[in-house]
């Protein structure tokens, strides 16, 4: 996925406005829909995609990160198992690999950078019922969110449904039982340590 597809899927599916990629709506978006779909015809996905490029995330709390219950729940994040999903750093795709808008250009190509997410579809029992970029299943399915700038978020989760960062832990889920198990196993000790990690990021 690119973010000029990203882009594409969610005019056509977040806002019902059909693009040159997605000339043509799902079965399950027309559900009570009752006017015509309006047309990307300024291809304004470009546009937003260049946006999505451009827009740096918000760099870690250095002094946070740097104290001792950051770096034992950055360790604790890792044991208990967080960090398969939230994978805190990624290589992007070298330069010249084919994806949906064309190469990736050198500029973006075989970076290093720390998103805290693997950036795929999983089950977490909290679907919103919005078909991804992909098969029917997939209205069940969330993508990781990425957890760089969590600090910066007023709300947590998919649907902004979660007040807290220790609430959006407890909405974890199906694939992610095994690890909300851990953290609750933890001290409240080591669970604040964890939330002094996240509250770093």
């Amino acid at each position: 996925m690119s973010l000029l597809s990203f882009s594409s899927d969610a005019y056509l599916n977040e806002m019902g406005i059909s693009n040159r990629l997605k000339p043509n709506q799902d079965d399950f978006t027309h559900i009570c829909d009752t006017v015509a779909d309006p047309e990307d015809v300024n291809n304004d996905i470009n546009t937003f995609a260049r946006f999505m490029r451009a827009t740096k995330a918000p760099p870690r709390d250095a002094a946070l990160a740097a104290t001792p219950d950051a770096q034992a729940g950055a360790a604790l994040f890792n044991q208990i198992g967080c960090a398969t999903c939230h994978v805190p750093t990624i290589v992007t795709a070298p330069a010249g690999s084919v994806v949906a808008s064309g190469t990736v250009p050198a500029c973006l190509g075989s970076k290093i950078i720390h998103p805290y997410s693997d950036f795929l579809l999983h089950r977490l029992g909290t679907g919103d019922g919005i078909v991804q970029n992909g098969p029917q299943d997939t209205r069940l399915r969330l993508r990781t969110a990425p957890l760089w700038g969590l600090r910066t978020h007023p709300v947590f989760m998919h649907d902004g449904g979660s007040a807290t960062i220790s609430d959006a832990i407890q909405r974890h889920a199906g694939e992610a039982q095994g690890a909300l198990a851990s953290f609750n196993g933890l001290s409240t000790t080591q669970q604040n340590q964890i939330l002094t990690y996240l509250n770093s990021l």
